[in-house]
């Protein structure tokens, strides 16, 4: 591993200026993995949720998420740290809940990150088994972490560039679906009973709309790159609204052209009589498109799976990078590469994390999709709307403590007041129902999502160890560098 830049150049930082707003927005929307949410995340929501109705799902989780964006950008205007939820919450609600922040935000990326290898690794099984190669799925997640180690140790602007290209791929093979299912009229012609009452109430609409909710996760992440961007107070912003649009519109209208494929009064009965839900796109790509279609569209689902995990990775480096820049965890991890500027140590102990985990998963033989992809996705989804709900409350109290920096109290308190408020009831619930919805029962069903409260607590002490020892770092916590 390269030293450390010297402290006396100045050059211990993320690079600057490395990404304009289409980079950020590129890096943010490919954690939300368009491909693998609409192929296997929708035809599940519809299953176990509301069926038909989770297109006006998508409408409201994308309507709650511009409500928290609102104050969220406004926050980024005055706060510039890669430190994003963690950084807002100590500046909010103070350093020792700005430690709890910090270490669940670290629990949240890994889990999302090495949970979604796991269904890398079975996909890519699967896909080369196809093709006469058979390898376990531990071999492809392993193959997987070290082409990740090696973009996550370079410069950001490389993964962004290789993200951008497979993101497009990815919406580009969804809306040849879309296109073709929309000249065809779908099933027995297009309708809009999907954003009817009836049908969002019917089924389970609370478990549709967590499946809705899971699917923008990362979308949070502009802010991670503030100190990267070129312009980040126009940056963040921008990159912001455009990525809840952008998979807002783009999931409501397509699982709406899913529900006519299909016809809204078959849709469920057919999900059910399927031995595997996530086939489901796969049969409509062949239906009204061409079976040519379902062979390009597995390449790109190991490909949008890949995207995704390069993205929390880079996302996970940099909240570890900035809890060691900041002394909560050891300084040594809050370092930058001395011609990358990527926080290369933080990157190496993600890989060396990510490594472990899977050894244990495969050592024990759980199933990587079952056990390994559903139950930490899950504590990753839990943990970040943890953070969010913070960090709606944290802004509230941030600029009721500074009510000069911004004119409007819609944007810095009511908004936010209101969304914290929705986001915790989310909160609980999912906790309450972790097992039924993570497929995990007995110990890991209180364990699980208990680890949100263990990182928590372990954020808590460190923050309580670093205003013992060193008060002056402690009172800057989450200060970062100000736009």
């Amino acid at each position: 591993m390269d030293s450390q830049s010297s402290p006396a150049t100045g050059a211990n930082q993320l690079r600057k200026n490395a990404l304009g707003v289409g980079a950020v927005t590129f890096l943010v929307v490919s954690a939300a993995a368009p491909l693998t949410a609409v192929a296997g995340g929708v035809p599940l929501s519809m299953m176990l949720g509301n069926g038909a109705g989770i297109p006006a799902g998508f409408l409201l989780v994308t309507t709650v998420l511009l409500l928290f964006a609102v104050g969220y950008v406004a926050m980024a205007r005055h706060i510039r740290n890669a430190g994003a939820f963690y950084a807002y919450t100590a500046q909010g609600l103070g350093g020792m809940m700005g430690g709890a922040a910090a270490l669940i935000a670290i629990l949240a990326y890994n889990c999302m990150q090495i949970g979604i290898f796991g269904l890398f690794g079975a996909a890519t099984s699967g896909f080369f088994a196809g093709l006469g190669l058979e390898l376990p799925w531990w071999v492809w997640t392993y193959i997987g972490i070290a082409l990740v180690a090696v973009f996550g140790y370079r410069r950001v602007d490389l993964s962004a560039k290789i993200l951008t290209v497979l993101v497009l791929l990815e919406y580009a093979v969804v809306m040849v679906i879309n296109v073709a299912i929309l000249g065809k009229g779908g099933d027995g012609g297009l309708g809009f009973s999907s954003f009817t009452p009836t049908a969002f109430f019917s089924g389970s609409p609370s478990i549709g709309i967590l499946f809705c909710f899971a699917a923008f996760i990362g979308f949070e992440a502009t802010t991670i790159y503030s100190e990267e961007a070129r312009e980040p107070h126009k940056t963040v912003p921008r990159a912001t609204y455009i990525s809840v649009l952008i998979i807002g519109l783009f999931y409501m209208f397509t699982s709406w052209l899913m529900v006519n494929g299909a016809g809204a009064d078959k849709l469920v009965p057919e999900l059910q009589g399927l031995a595997d839900p996530t086939t489901f796109l796969f049969g409509l790509a062949e239906r009204y498109v061409g079976s040519w279609l379902p062979p390009i569209m597995s390449l790109l689902f190991v490909t949008s799976l890949f995207a995704s995990v390069l993205a929390f990775h880079n996302g996970v480096a940099r909240y570890m990078y900035v809890a060691g820049r900041e002394k909560l965890l050891p300084e040594s991890i809050g370092v930058t590469h001395r011609v990358y500027q990527s926080p290369h140590v933080a990157s190496v102990i993600q890989t060396i994390i990510a490594v472990l985990v899977i050894g244990l998963f495969a050592f024990t033989g759980q199933d990587p999709v079952l056990a390994l992809f559903s139950w930490l996705t899950n504590v990753g989804t839990l943990a970040i709307m943890v953070l969010m709900a913070l960090t709606a409350f944290a802004i509230v109290v941030f600029f009721g403590r500074n009510p000069g920096l911004e004119p409007s109290a819609l944007v810095t308190r009511i908004i936010p007041a209101i969304t914290g408020l929705i986001l915790l009831a989310l909160v609980i619930f999912i906790a309450s129902n972790f097992g039924d919805l993570a497929g995990a029962g007995g110990f890991l069903a209180v364990f699980l999502p208990g680890l949100v409260l263990i990182a928590g607590i372990i954020g808590f002490a460190l923050a309580a160890s670093l205003k013992s020892r060193n008060s002056v770092s402690f009172a800057r916590l989450g200060a970062g560098m100000e736009a």
